[in-house]
């Protein structure tokens, strides 16, 4: 297991900005990768800077050793950080790993899961219980139920059937459904989201769980959770299914609703305001890292 820090602002920005925190009052974040049937190498560094345009968070990554080897040593010590960031999908961790995540939020840590991350460990309950939906894997309506947007309404749907789905990437509008959430508090009620994989047909436990904001899949016709919030134990999870690549991370809005979404995990409240180059209802944003 290596853990490294990263500098998520140089110090001419530190030191030129009023509006830095100080350190003592700074986000201490924790992204974990080393698997992922998705580039982690390419998609990590943007995660990273993106945090770095916050202002407002200290960011270490640790990196697991590679699939199909010896993971009884892959233990970050958790709660060392205000938020845990996953960029995985690989491995099962050791019993004691797992164990030291489900007591990290249970005892009022944040979770936050990045795309692919919502595949991972689909036999592992607590796992599931704290992500609110997830895909593939063997998920199926043993694992919980379909969860999508009809009709002005959340619909539960119970029908049979495997979990976890997508078409051909493609741009595609993001509609929030809950604006009173400090997360989305403020944000365009549509924008649109850059070339990316838009999951359908997720399934799980989905109990304690809030939806922000959905997307329309043509594959599935359905309007599909995009943003996600899970209350598990005295902790909060924030879930978006965005972020297939490094060029879908440089989506502004992706960017800011992981910002967004990561200090409301770590905190219970949002300060990080929406971005000026925010997406627009009909055109993509990227920022060109």
């Amino acid at each position: 297991m290596i853990t490294r820090r990263i500098a998520a602002a140089s110090m001419t920005i530190l030191m030129m900005t009023s509006l830095t925190l100080h350190a003592e009052e700074r986000i201490k974040v924790l992204i974990i990768d080393g698997q992922n049937n998705h580039n982690w190498k390419a998609t990590t560094p943007v995660m990273v800077r993106g945090f770095g345009d916050g202002k407002m968070f200290d960011v270490d990554v640790t990196t697991s050793p590679p699939r199909g080897q010896d993971m009884s040593g892959f233990a970050p010590d958790f709660a060392q950080y205000d938020a845990v960031v996953s960029n995985y999908n690989g491995d099962s961790w050791s019993p004691k790993t797992q164990q030291a995540l489900i007591d990290y939020v249970n005892n009022g840590g944040g979770l936050v899961i990045v795309h692919a991350a919502d595949n991972s460990f689909p036999n592992w309950k607590e796992y599931n219980e704290m992500i609110g939906l997830g895909g593939w894997g063997g998920r199926s309506e043993k694992s919980g139920p379909y969860v999508y947007f009809k009709d002005g309404s959340i619909v539960r749907d119970e029908s049979k059937g495997p979990g976890g789905s997508h078409g051909p990437q493609h741009p595609f509008q993001v509609i929030i459904r809950d604006a009173n959430h400090p997360i989305t508090n403020g944000m365009p009620l549509a924008w649109m989201h850059a070339k990316d994989e838009l999951y359908d047909s997720l399934r799980g436990p989905a109990v304690n769980m809030r939806v922000l904001a959905t997307a329309f899949s043509p594959k599935s016709g359905r309007h599909e959770p995009m943003m996600m919030t899970i209350q598990y134990g005295d902790g909060r999870v924030f879930h978006t299914p965005m972020g297939h690549s490094d060029l879908s991370m440089k989506c502004v809005g992706f960017i800011n609703t992981l910002q967004r979404g990561t200090e409301w995990a770590a905190t219970g409240k949002v300060t990080a305001p929406i971005e000026q180059d925010f997406p627009s209802d009909n055109d993509v944003s990227i920022r060109d890292y």
